[in-house]
């Protein structure tokens, strides 16, 4: 007989799982399409299909596929590849519906500790959905629901580093401690996960109610329901379906992941409700023009030692010293059903008699098995049934379940009816006696009176404490990674904030092992790049480059480093090697025009950033350094265009904010250029150049005390900074305080001795102060560093009475 289209289908999802685990796409790609031909009105087909496409590059293919169902958000695998294709494709609100639409499916999933070698989720959950959701409203340009969405998702998944850098990049204040420590649901899971993968391990074992529970879900719905809340909603008063559960672990009546379907229930129609277990993650709103959102309930956070050494009685093993109630024999087979059936007659319960029999239905479980057998005053058993109730009392003692194969039991032999410490407790079945006897009651009741005497046995090793001790390290496990995590998070969010310095120690407290790698040694070389030490940025790019020679992230700033720092050849071979990695990396090009750049050819280099920006529209940085080419060419209407993508690309690249008063400044918009140089500044408060640049607008304005705040601002930022405090010097002399401004001289020479602007401006200084002995000194010195300005320095010496206009009054000399 041929098998059915089920059994087929079936078949060919393994087949697609297999190839797609092994990376051959083109194998799954073509077996999805043979299941979709057996199951063509199938939404589960039609997802691994689409999901093949996506992950083959067919975006196109991969949004016609599962669009059907995944815009209907009547399948959660279509709902996702849908919006996942949709934010490539530029169709943002078409993939947040999606997924909104599919909420219902969503929103309760955790399959926290639910992947290994062994296991795996195709279907996303909660945490993965609200990343994808936080990524399609940024480009949606809605960036207060994209922080929303991720702080959700941190909430949920804290590992989850797309949403951290997502928050960091929006420029929200993220409260690091909050997102990285130990929750209720992480130890709840892992003790989940370490039960299930004991039972995979050991069918036969007996597993707590709620782990069986959760078993018997992931058969009925392929990917496990929270195992914490309800799969459906309740109307009344009526608790949720593991409440009891939820009590236990965390003293409440509501777990986090069930927010959503509470307001759902209230009647909130927001298309993000998943803001309401953000407490705690997020302390205010974004840089600039983002709002706080709204804030959540207090929830009483719980930490690792807040926890029970032992987990509740309902999540224990199976064995002879169980607190909770017992199972009828008959209830435990129903539940799970994939333990092995018994496999002859003579198997009994504890009591002796068939498993069909009922039980005491309370009492502990050695308990139960006593009184059961004191009620048994029915026929004595036979020498077979003799021998199973040893065999079946042995593996009960040892924790064990019926069904377990255990080695047959050689033949019965006659013992005395003395009952001793070392044997009592330890024989728990009432088929002691030889066959016909009639004082089996008698034996029985003696038994029981020596048994409640005599001392208790100690547990042999059983499953629950092998659990215990794989629950304990994983735990430890999670804990140093939440550690590793927090202390990376943290360096991360002051580096998205430009307190470089404070990122740098974080970053060198790391252990050396995590140190060493390319991505904290390139976040190691930013903060030094944007402290405007190229010199020490550039050692670490290098070190970057030796570990991971074909690195292409990042490396437009290690071009941009060489840039500043005259390294024409380092900055072409740089350009070579990483247009021979990959001709279509935006990064690439934009290292081949600062080459062309640091050569002086304007023209070639904006070519290559054109390039880099038609390979990605959203690369920022591109546009910006087409600015500054506009700029040297003086394009000024190019260079406000080149600008206004950068800022439209991304709204906190301080940079283009930067270019744009840059060119507003050059064009004598005074006022249009402060205000761009200060939401550059908004951006990144630390950056001196920033700084000065408002100064020197606010002079051309005539606010000259407002200037020398900045410059003093900026001083204090970068003490070794020549540009601030040079300009701090002569807007003091401006305001005639001339030995003010000496002072300033005086530290900036020791900074910069081979500056001929500094010996210029110091002997004008000394000749305001009638110090002319100082003064000629200090001119010679200019004239010696300078010889090109001879002249004006010459009638400087000779009449040191007169003013002479100042050959060095250009604001570029010092830059």
């Amino acid at each position: 007989m041929a098998p059915s289209p089920t059994h087929i289908a079936s078949q060919l999802r393994q087949l697609v799982y297999y190839h797609l685990d092994n990376n051959l796409l083109k194998n799954a790609l073509f077996l999805a399409s043979r299941l979709v031909a057996y199951e063509p009105r199938s939404a589960e087909a039609a997802y691994l299909l689409a999901y093949c496409q996506l992950q083959s590059g067919f975006v196109k293919a991969a949004w016609d596929i599962s669009r059907p169902a995944g815009a209907r958000g009547s399948h959660l695998g279509c709902s996702y590849v849908f919006a996942q294709a949709s934010l490539e494709l530029g169709r943002f609100v078409d993939g947040l519906t999606a997924l909104e639409k599919s909420k219902h499916l969503w929103q309760n999933r955790n399959t926290w500790g639910q992947h290994n070698e062994s296991r795996r989720q195709h279907l996303p959950d909660a945490a993965a959905v609200l990343c994808l959701k936080g990524k399609l409203w940024k480009a949606h340009k809605d960036i207060d629901q994209a922080v929303e969405s991720w702080a959700a998702a941190l909430k949920l998944n804290p590992f989850m580093w797309d949403a951290f850098m997502g928050l960091c990049e929006a420029g929200a204040k993220v409260s690091v401690p909050n997102v990285y420590k130990m929750s209720t649901e992480m130890i709840a899971m892992t003790h989940v996960s370490q039960q299930q993968a004991a039972k995979i391990e050991n069918p036969s074992m007996t597993l707590p109610a709620a782990v069986s529970q959760t078993h018997n879900a992931s058969h009925a719905n392929p990917a496990p329901a929270d195992p914490f809340v309800s799969t459906h909603k309740q109307s009344g008063h009526s608790q949720l379906g593991n409440s009891v559960l939820w009590e236990k672990l965390n003293g409440s009546k509501m777990s986090v992941n069930t927010t959503g379907t509470v307001l759902d229930e209230e009647g909130s129609n927001t298309p993000s409700t998943e803001v309401e277990v953000n407490e705690g993650i997020l302390q205010g709103g974004a840089v600039n023009h983002y709002h706080e959102p709204p804030p959540a309930p207090v929830r009483k956070a719980k930490s690792t030692a807040d926890v029970p050494a032992d987990p509740p009685p309902r999540w224990k093993t199976g064995s002879t010293r169980l607190k909770a109630k017992a199972k009828v024999a008959s209830d435990d087979t129903a539940v799970l059903h994939d333990a092995p059936a018994p496999t002859a007659p003579s198997k009994r319960t504890v009591s002796g008699q068939p498993t069909s029999m009922a039980h005491a239905p309370s009492g502990t479980a050695e308990g139960t098995r006593r009184s059961n057998r004191l009620l048994n005053t029915g026929r004595p058993p036979s020498t077979s049934s003799t021998t199973g109730s040893k065999i079946s009392s042995l593996a009960n003692t040892l924790g064990l379940r019926e069904g377990r194969d255990i080695k047959k039991a050689k033949a019965p032999v006659v013992r005395p009816r003395t009952a001793n410490t070392s044997t009592v407790g330890r024989v728990v079945s009432g088929n002691r006696t030889r066959t016909g006897s009639t004082d089996a009651m008698d034996v029985d009741t003696k038994e029981q009176r020596t048994a409640a005497n005599a001392p208790p046995v100690p547990p042999l090793p059983s499953s629950k404490l092998r659990i215990e001790s794989a629950v304990n390290k994983d735990l430890e496990a999670i804990q140093t990674l939440l550690d590793l995590f927090g202390r990376i998070a943290s360096a991360q969010l002051c580096l998205s904030n430009y307190d470089c310095q404070t990122a740098i120690q974080i970053y060198n407290s790391l252990p050396s092992a995590q140190r060493e790698t390319p991505y904290i040694l390139t976040q190691i070389g930013k903060a030094y790049y944007e402290q405007g030490q190229y010199a020490d940025a550039e050692k670490f790019f290098i070190r970057v480059r030796q570990l991971a020679p074909n690195r292409l992230e990042d490396m437009e700033v290690y071009s941009t480093v060489l840039w500043h720092l005259k390294s024409e050849i380092e900055l072409a071979y740089l350009a070579h090697e990483l247009i021979s990695i990959d001709r279509l990396s935006p990064q690439a090009w934009c290292a081949i025009g600062n080459s062309f750049s640091l050569q002086r050819e304007h023209e070639q280099a904006l070519k290559c950033f054109k390039r880099s920006t038609q390979l990605d529209p959203q690369f920022a940085y591109g546009y910006t350094l087409q600015g500054h080419e506009y700029i040297a060419n003086e394009e000024f209407e190019k260079a406000l265009e080149a600008y206004r993508a950068a800022v439209a690309a991304d709204g906190r690249h301080y940079n283009a904010w930067y270019g744009l008063g840059k060119v507003y400044e050059k064009m004598g918009k005074w006022g249009i250029a402060e205000q761009h140089y200060r939401t550059a500044a908004k951006i990144n408060p630390t950056n001196a150049v920033l700084i000065c640049c408002i100064g020197l607008v606010l002079e051309r304005l005539k606010h000259p005390e407002k200037a020398l705040q900045m410059y003093t601002r900026a001083c204090t930022l970068a003490p070794n900074s020549a540009l601030s405090r040079f300009k701090k010097a002569r807007c003091l002399m401006s305001l005639g305080r001339p030995r003010e401004a000496l002072a300033e001289l005086l530290i900036l020479r020791d900074v910069v001795p081979d500056e001929a602007n500094v010996w210029f401006l110091m002997g004008r200084l000394y000749k305001t102060l009638r110090e002319k002995g100082n003064a000629v000194r200090a001119f010679t010195m200019a004239l010696n560093l300078d010889p090109k300005a001879a002249q004006y320095i010459k009638d400087a010496m000779e009449s040191l009475d007169d003013e002479e206009e100042d050959p060095y009054d250009q604001d570029e000399d010092m830059d």
